[in-house]
């Protein structure tokens, strides 16, 4: 059993229309999906925004559902240059940019863990299937929609991934993110928190985040529109072809 969550509906909405043999389970205010997705045994659920919101979901699926592995999909900010809408980070890296215990811990060190970050598991695998779904792209995403967005030459960085319980949408706030965590390259609100989860009940996550915006002042994209014509679809297809390396 996989776990697949997302922080918004629309984000996961492909993946619902392709699921098989769907049950539902409600807690929490969630609704959880099993049933089979490309004949893997999945359950999708969206937990919504933020860092408390996504741990109480993740904790929630893991002692309903014991996953093998946890994946985490959805739309990300960009604060590095050679980002553009469209691209897709896997997460090799995740860290709380607004985390400071500071005396007692260094900043962003997790408390009793002791770690500024939290590695993940499977990117390889993910690499390997987003690199598969950009050769069949146009079967997954309409061209036309993808123009809308100024989608051309989407891409693949693996590269390391800031979380933290605020929209970043200003050049300053990602100036100050360049300077204190120079290797991440997107931002988001849930990544590090479901993490931190799995890493201490032990599965392997793993994180596809899609550019969705540059995470600045011009930041005005239509966010539920993205995520269901394109970072949905997105996930369809990388999910696709991981699952079919399994």
């Amino acid at each position: 059993m996989i776990g697949i969550i997302s922080a918004m509906p629309e984000e996961i909405n492909a993946l619902l229309n392709e699921l098989k043999e769907v049950t539902t389970t409600e807690k929490g205010k969630r609704t959880y999906y099993k049933g089979k997705l490309f004949n893997t045994d999945v359950v999708l659920v969206f937990s919504r925004w933020g860092k408390v919101a996504s741990s109480a979901t993740t904790t929630q699926l893991i002692n309903d559902f014991n996953p093998s592995e946890i994946i985490f999909t959805g739309v990300a900010g960009a604060i590095f240059d050679e980002l553009n809408i469209g691209d897709v980070v896997i997460g090799k890296r995740l860290f709380q940019h607004d985390l400071n215990a500071k005396p007692f811990y260094k900043k962003f060190e997790i408390p009793i863990i002791k770690k500024k970050s939290l590695k993940t598991q499977n990117s390889k695998k993910l690499k390997k299937a987003t690199k598969q779904f950009f050769k069949n792209y146009n079967n997954f995403v309409n061209s036309s929609e993808a123009l809308c967005f100024d989608i051309t030459k989407p891409k693949l960085i693996v590269g390391d991934i800031a979380s933290g319980d605020q929209f970043i949408s200003s050049l300053k706030k990602i100036k100050r993110l360049n300077k204190v965590l120079p290797t991440t390259i997107c931002v988001e609100m849930e990544g590090a928190a479901v993490a931190q989860v799995c890493f201490e009940y032990e599965i392997p996550f793993s994180i596809i985040r899609i550019i969705s915006d540059k995470a600045n002042d011009n930041a005005g994209i239509d966010f539920s529109k993205f995520s269901k014509s394109i970072a949905s679809n997105y996930a369809l297809g990388i999910l696709k072809y991981y699952f079919k390396a399994q």
